[in-house]
């Protein structure tokens, strides 16, 4: 019943910047509680980033803290990943997710996109 599509995924230089977006649809986008997953080839799938429904709280992996931004617009049913000075290891399919509560688990969260992928040059 929820529907999450990822876009903005692609090639970006390292140091770049790169924004991906998540657009959600089927009904009650505004309570939900939205994260960003990554998977890399040959490693485990790693929370990355969420943000609370109202958007007052987020949280961050530790290596991506203070170079990837975390926002959402529930007018428009999107939340954002805002990723800047982009590093090879960030290489990786980028997912969205939404649950009941913000958490860093992925088993906390119900729907998920397709994901869009992300690759870093070096």
């Amino acid at each position: 019943q929820v529907q999450l599509v990822e876009s903005g995924g692609g090639l970006v230089q390292a140091g770049g910047s790169l924004r991906v977006s998540c657009v959600a649809n089927g009904r009650s986008f505004g309570r939900y509680a939205m994260g960003w997953f990554r998977l890399a080839l040959g490693k485990d799938r790693e929370f990355v980033a969420a943000i609370s429904w109202d958007g007052r709280s987020t949280y961050y992996l530790d290596s991506v803290k203070g170079r990837f931004i975390i926002s959402r617009d529930n007018a428009k049913n999107t939340v954002y990943l805002q990723m800047n000075s982009l590093k090879a290891e960030d290489t990786a399919v980028y997912y969205c997710a939404g649950g009941a509560l913000v958490s860093r688990d992925s088993y906390d969260y119900d729907y998920w996109g397709q994901g869009t992928q992300v690759t870093v040059s070096s």
